[in-house]
């Protein structure tokens, strides 16, 4: 089956076909670490995840990079504020990143490089981008001529007559056009710098991802590069400006942007307290997986609002799915190991809900109409016991690409697993009242019991 994608720069959903068959070039643009990563990141962070995870369950090979800003004008002024070094900065907060990244349970990318590390690539591409006349040296930096690249705009769909009317003021009265934008800026007396032909300085934001995005990819064309919606202008555009006039060929085939994050309808902020990081949610909630059923609910291209009621359906869809896996990995036979042989009916209706989700992501990875289809299964196979082993084997894969947790089959202690067989023994000679005092026992240790034909399930309570 064919995948299509919402590629943003042809404004057209098409099929996705890769340069190389099988195989996929996946960039997106990482986090500047300045501060802590909040839900917003985590919502970039886990969304190219499942993309990965599915395209790679496709059985494609996928090699993925994801950069870390790591000197930025945010970085220098959170130094000054704090009155600490910038590299103590950078450290705090990326060691920051990695930690949560763990804590969400989210794979690091392929590489992960960072721009400090790369500076002697950039600077060979500002050279070549100044050769051919893309690019000129002031008394403030290195520019790059915007009117020089006549594709400039094609990805945000502005014309230069469009951006110029949104151009408030010069913010450097050395550029040649409001425009143009910095490939290399000379450091000021205070701030950190590397040596360059145009003297000491650092690269502009724009130029490290279109150099890092190249050269860990080791291609020339991207097959997919990703990121935020709020990314597309000026960030993205600026990219594609100089990586075209860099290599003279397209800079990316499909561009995927996520829509972006409010909480109770309102745009993040620190300064109005309307600011949840990802430590702060972890710590509230303890389950990664309600902060990725609420990413889930919504299609990545489509903006998401966070609020406490969402997250409380969240909370019962992640019960839902832990009270279905004790029920499967509970319920067992008490007169023996024969099972019976799964309906073919049964397994028709399991794999064609799978099927449903795999259509669903090669639909433009439309995440919400493929969570619809496990709770479909989970529905499905939870009042069938002859389906439970083949559900679980369908439901553990699709988690998987989702990176949510399977819930592990429960340890039962010896007094629970001797209450279990009395009460199995009372129900085989009729004693219903004394299975269901037995019932009532078990419940106070905290479990709650079902019986389905021959076997039974057991669901711990408030767990």
């Amino acid at each position: 089956m064919p995948i299509f994608v919402n590629n943003t720069l042809t404004r057209k959903k098409e099929e996705f076909i890769p340069i190389v068959a099988q195989k996929i070039n996946l960039y997106t643009c990482g986090v500047t670490v300045y501060d802590q990563s909040h839900i917003g990141h985590a919502r970039s962070l886990y969304i190219f995840d499942v993309i990965r995870r599915y395209l790679q369950y496709r059985g494609f090979k996928v090699t993925f990079v994801r950069n870390i800003t790591d000197i930025d004008d945010k970085i220098i002024n959170r130094a000054k504020e704090l009155g600490n070094d910038w590299q103590e900065v950078v450290k705090t907060y990326i060691d920051s990143y990695y930690q949560d990244l763990k804590a969400l349970g989210i794979e690091k990318a392929d590489f992960e490089p960072r721009a400090t590390e790369n500076i002697p690539d950039m600077v060979k591409v500002i050279e070549t981008l100044i050769s051919k006349g893309c690019a000129y040296e002031t008394q403030t930096g290195v520019y790059f001529s915007v009117r020089k690249f006549k594709d400039y705009g094609k990805l945000s769909g502005q014309s230069i007559e469009q951006i110029i009317s949104g151009t408030r003021s010069l913010p450097d009265e050395t550029k040649q056009d409001p425009l143009d934008f910095a490939l290399w800026k000379k450091s000021k007396p205070d701030e950190p710098f590397w040596d360059s032909p145009w003297g000491k300085g650092r690269p502009g934001w724009h130029i490290e991802c279109s150099v890092m995005s190249q050269k860990f990819l080791k291609t020339e064309t991207l097959d997919i590069h990703a990121g935020g919606r709020d990314l597309i202008f000026p960030h993205h555009e600026n990219e594609i400006a100089q990586a075209e006039s860099f290599t003279g060929k397209p800079f990316a085939r499909y561009w995927i942007h996520h829509g972006l994050l409010t909480i109770n309808n309102q745009k993040m902020a620190k300064s109005s307290g309307n600011f949840v990081t990802i430590k702060d949610f972890l710590n509230k909630y303890k389950n990664n997986d309600i902060l990725k059923l609420f990413f889930l609910s919504a299609h990545y291209s489509h903006p998401i609002d966070y609020n406490e009621e969402k997250i409380k359906e969240c909370i019962k869809q992640r019960k839902s799915f832990d009270d279905f896996f004790d029920l499967v990995n509970t319920s067992q036979s008490l007169e023996g190991n024969i099972k019976p042989k799964l309906p073919d009916k049964d397994k028709t209706e399991i794999d064609g809900l799978s099927l449903k989700f795999e259509q669903a992501m090669d639909d433009d990875f439309n995440t919400p109409v493929a969570l619809a289809s496990l709770f479909e299964l989970m529905d499905f196979a939870s009042s069938r016991e002859f389906t439970f082993d083949y559900a679980l084997v369908k439901m553990e894969n699709l988690f998987n690409i989702l990176g949510l947790r399977v819930k592990p089959k429960l340890t039962l202690p010896p007094e629970i697993l001797k209450l279990l067989k009395d009460r199995f023994q009372a129900r085989k000679n009729k004693d219903f009242v004394q299975a269901d005092k037995i019932r009532e026992e078990i419940k106070k240790h905290g479990f709650n019991v079902s019986d389905t034909g021959t076997s039974f399930s057991l669901i711990q309570i408030n767990t």
